[in-house]
């Protein structure tokens, strides 16, 4: 039977990798199936992956209808054994809905991709919506590690390294930001909740002093 599986991981744990990696492995076995994506990081209708992978797939808005999309595919022809959505976090819950109405009507595997929880640490409403109606829900096992070593649960924004707690809940951006860009890092919960970054923690250091020794003839 066809199955809905939301796979959830904090950033920089490999989602868009293994996303990928499925579409290649299902596709080698002469499925077909489509590729879906909403903001990624490299572009508009694009799927890559931290490790250099990309790949073209269907820019998803507001207004994608999951199921007219596939509808229309097979109605032109194609299968459609299987569909792929990255970035699933930003999917609206009613498009999760269609996701879950292609599984059980028309035959067709979904497979999710995405991170559950904002900068806030709250529920994406399309991850809740996955949750919720999900077959499965995979918690990827690549573990990404907060700047103490400890592995990294929570999504934290900053801003010139600091991390903050308002804005918008959408807010592009990498790991990889510039210094006075807006961008993400991931902590261990007690990190998160101390808001102490990579960056500030090396502020807060004690800065190593200097001994110099003399030696007397």
């Amino acid at each position: 039977m066809a199955e809905l599986v939301f796979f959830s991981g904090t950033m920089d744990c490999g989602k868009s990798t293994l996303a990928l990696q499925m579409h290649h492995n299902h596709a080698a076995r002469g499925r077909d199936g489509v590729l879906f994506t909403r903001q990624d990081r490299a572009g508009t209708a694009t799927i890559s992956s931290r490790l250099g992978l990309v790949r073209q797939a269907c820019e998803v808005d507001d207004a994608t209808d999951f199921w007219a999309e596939v509808i229309t595919r097979r109605t032109q022809g194609r299968p459609v054994d299987y569909v792929i959505g990255d970035e699933a976090q930003f999917y609206t819950a009613a498009q999760v809905e269609q996701l879950a109405r292609v599984v059980d009507e028309l035959g067709v595997d979904v497979f999710a991709f995405g991170i559950s929880t904002d900068f806030r640490a709250q529920l994406f409403p399309g991850s809740a919506r996955l949750v919720e109606l999900a077959d499965r829900v995979e918690v990827l096992q690549v573990r990404a590690l907060c700047w103490c070593g400890a592995r990294a649960t929570h999504n934290a924004r900053t801003v010139a390294g600091v991390m903050v707690v308002e804005g918008a809940q959408v807010v592009v951006g990498d790991v990889e930001a510039g210094a006075d860009e807006v961008g993400y890092e991931v902590l261990c919960r007690r990190h998160h909740m101390r808001r102490m970054t990579a960056a500030t923690a090396r502020a807060a250091s004690p800065t190593p002093q200097t001994l110099t020794l003399s030696v007397q003839a």
